[in-house]
């Protein structure tokens, strides 16, 4: 499957790409229009609300970022459609780290995506905030990627077993393709 087009694309000089989740009502959405990310020179996709959109296929290093649902239950913390969307071992291998939101009246839930995600797809847990961010919440996401993508193109942030998830998928691709 070839890439998505991204809902922002990147101005000047592309650096990496964001993917976010945003519910109805649109905490997420805003968080990101306000952080400017394209920019930055980072790609923005957004994974479909409706599960019977086309799934977002994303084909560059990119971080996630993800609201926390469930209401505090853990086993409903990340969202169907971010599951699915990172069940694709094609959209899987280009991970990079996870930002994840969430609301504080969810105790120990407080943006437990985050924490599933990062575990789940052995990436770095780079950032969390309530709802939809405050100011200095998207100031230091803003530059937090640029300098998370900065350090991962000079090689001094290690996602253990990147190269190898890279290859492996790029290798499944040629063959099926082939097919």
């Amino acid at each position: 499957m070839e890439s998505s087009t991204p809902e922002f694309q990147a101005h000047g000089t592309h650096i990496g790409a964001v993917v976010y989740f945003s519910s109805a009502s649109e905490n997420t959405a805003r968080f990101i229009a306000r952080c400017q990310l394209d920019a930055q020179g980072i790609n923005v996709y957004r994974i479909p609300l409706r599960m019977n959109e086309p799934p977002l296929a994303v084909r560059e290093p990119y971080v996630l970022i993800v609201p926390t649902y469930g209401g505090g239950n853990m086993k409903k913390a990340v969202p169907p459609q971010v599951k699915r969307f990172l069940n694709d071992p094609a959209n899987r291998v280009w991970i990079r780290g996870v930002i994840a939101s969430g609301n504080t009246n969810f105790g120990e839930a407080y943006c437990a995506a985050g924490d599933l995600i990062s575990a789940k797809c052995h990436v770095p847990y780079l950032y969390k905030f309530e709802l939809m961010g405050t100011q200095e919440d998207m100031h230091a996401v803003q530059h937090g990627i640029v300098t998370f993508f900065a350090d991962l193109a000079a090689g001094k942030v290690d996602v253990p077993g990147m190269k190898e998830a890279q290859q492996r998928t790029q290798e499944r691709l040629k063959t099926h393709v082939a097919a």
